[in-house]
């Protein structure tokens, strides 16, 4: 696995990989304090400095699962702190998954007009574009798969009627268990595998498979 191709992509990849955790978890930040809590802005976590939020296990599972899947240090949220803490809870959790779709469309433009125009560019910056694509939309749909503690869980608590939330507790409480079953058998990829790979071709083309 760590072979000289590897660590070359490695290497280009982990500015990618520290800038996209770190938005992540910033606008988790920004829309808690927007909401009311400045629980994570007196924490130093509203901020786009990356050792604010990083999480040493959580980066070093990006490089583990070839670029697919990780997490950084859980913004801390009060929600006795928050307006309308049920609609504020969803959207503090959307925040970092739709941010990182917004990062991987950005990319993806970028990457198309480098196509589109059969711009020469040098091969470390065009790894850096393909890998901001790819390593944001896996982070958001990784981010999305509703088992505790991904943001997926916190949104679907929000938008399922109040009287399935015992259900919903219960269920929890083995997620984790599910979610180490998923990352050490590397099932993530057969059941994200399909949409990640569809959201790369809608924003940055087949270009981004074929070459150009």
């Amino acid at each position: 696995m760590f072979n000289a191709d590897f660590l070359r992509q490695a290497l280009v990849a982990a500015p990618v990989i520290l800038f996209s955790l770190t938005v992540h978890e910033f606008f988790h930040a920004y829309t808690a304090y927007r909401y009311g809590d400045s629980t994570a802005k007196d924490m130093g976590r509203l901020t786009l400095n990356p050792l604010a939020h990083l999480d040493f296990f959580g980066t070093i599972m990006m490089f583990l699962s070839g670029f697919r899947f990780g997490w950084a240090k859980p913004v801390p949220v009060n929600p006795y702190n928050l307006r309308n803490p049920r609609v504020a809870d969803f959207w503090i959790s959307a925040a970092g998954p739709l941010s990182n779709i917004g990062l991987a469309f950005l990319f993806g433009m970028v990457f198309r007009v480098i196509a589109a125009g059969g711009m020469a560019v040098p091969e470390a910056v065009l790894m850096i574009i393909k890998f901001g694509v790819s390593i944001n939309i896996s982070l958001a749909f990784f981010n999305l798969i509703p088992l505790y503690p991904l943001d997926g869980s916190h949104i679907l608590k929000n938008i399922l009627p109040a009287k399935y939330e015992a259900k919903l507790f219960e269920f929890q409480r083995f997620s984790p268990y599910i979610l180490l079953f998923l990352i050490v058998t590397r099932s993530f990829w057969f059941i994200l595998g399909p949409i990640i790979i569809w959201f790369i071709r809608l924003f940055a083309g087949n270009a981004f498979f074929y070459g150009f």
